[in-house]
């Protein structure tokens, strides 16, 4: 389905196409920042820690938009990065808990708001965590409210925009060992959405619109 069609249109096709929350395993193998760097090497395996973060859609009548956040310059990693709102699973939570909580503690949306529509592709960072994206439906009509301790910003980027795979830039930077890290990026207005968030978008596209990883 054109992703550029109404919201009320895409709702269930999309909840169709994600992973139930009774589902005894999910049904696509994890995504990660190693798709588009094999052969590279982050030295000594660290244990991987569960995260989940909210693919927020708003319910606009131009169109479905994705909830984003920037984070604040004060954070001691991902500084400044955009992000989807999210963090590290607390014990004993689910996914989808993880996700609403950091959600409503970082951008001020209530549970409330959040209509739940199913699980995504997982995410492995290369930083160690496995990230579990949910996706949720949000009403056009809320007012979100940044905690200034972690998110400098909050903004939309129209679903259409990041369902398109030529907006998605195949960059790289160079460590200081000498190994060259790919990652996906692209700009929406002033905005560069980039590594894991744009991983996981990317990885949402393909499981959405059946394309391969290019």
């Amino acid at each position: 389905m054109n992703p550029n069609a109404p919201a009320d249109e895409l709702r269930d096709w999309i909840g169709q196409h994600l992973d139930p929350f009774d589902a005894l395993s999910l049904s696509h193998e994890p995504r990660s920042d190693f798709d588009l760097n094999p052969t590279m090497n982050l030295g000594e395996p660290i244990a991987v820690r569960p995260a989940a973060v909210l693919v927020g859609l708003i319910e606009r009548k131009e169109g479905l938009s994705v909830l984003l956040t920037r984070r604040s310059d004060t954070m001691r990693s991902h500084t400044g990065q955009v992000a989807l709102p999210g963090g590290r699973m607390d014990p004993g939570e689910t996914p989808w808990q993880t996700a609403l909580r950091e959600a409503e503690e970082e951008v001020g949306l209530s549970p409330a708001h959040v209509s739940l529509a199913g699980l995504s592709t997982p995410y492995r960072t290369g930083t160690g965590f496995l990230v579990t994206p949910v996706v949720g439906f949000v009403p056009p009509d809320l007012s979100f409210v940044p905690n200034p301790d972690e998110v400098a910003d909050v903004f939309e980027t129209p679903f259409g925009f990041l369902m398109d795979p030529a907006n998605y830039e195949r960059r790289h930077y160079d460590l200081p060992d000498g190994q060259r890290r790919h990652f996906y990026a692209m700009t929406w207005e002033n905005q560069l959405i980039w590594g894991a968030t744009a991983g996981m978008l990317r990885a949402l596209y393909d499981r959405l619109y059946g394309a391969a990883l290019a």
